[in-house]
């Protein structure tokens, strides 16, 4: 005579649960960190919009290629070209690429201009 089987094996479900559980606990502090804060002007006053902003322009190509007017700087040099010039652009950066430039070569220059002191900053693709 055949016996019958009158139990559930939990077994693999609970492993599955552990497994889960396992993963949520790794991925759970990842999910506070912060992405880049962005803040909106609440209040602007009307000579502020008119007058022309003062933005060092800094071009990047697609072989990650730094120009500063038109003069080509090393990566090397980029971050102290950057801290002297910036003195002068009171207004903050504006980075300018090429469709072709690569994500890494923005994120460079964004660093470098960080430590360099630079408050603002603005990216267009042309």
């Amino acid at each position: 005579m055949r016996d019958t089987f009158n139990e559930i094996n939990i077994t693999p479900l609970t492993d599955i649960f552990l497994v889960l559980l396992i993963i949520m606990m790794v991925i759970a502090p990842l999910l506070d960190q912060q992405g880049i804060s962005l803040t909106v002007p609440e209040n602007v006053e009307q000579s502020q919009v008119n007058k022309d902003p003062q933005l060092l322009t800094v071009f990047v190509t697609h072989n990650d290629k730094y120009f500063i007017h038109n003069e080509e700087i090393s990566p090397d040099r980029l971050g102290t070209v950057l801290s002297n010039e910036i003195k002068n652009y009171p207004d903050g950066l504006l980075i300018q690429t090429d469709g072709n430039s690569t994500h890494g070569a923005v994120v460079k220059l964004m660093d470098k201009a960080r430590y360099a002191g630079v408050k603002a900053i603005s990216i267009d693709q042309i």
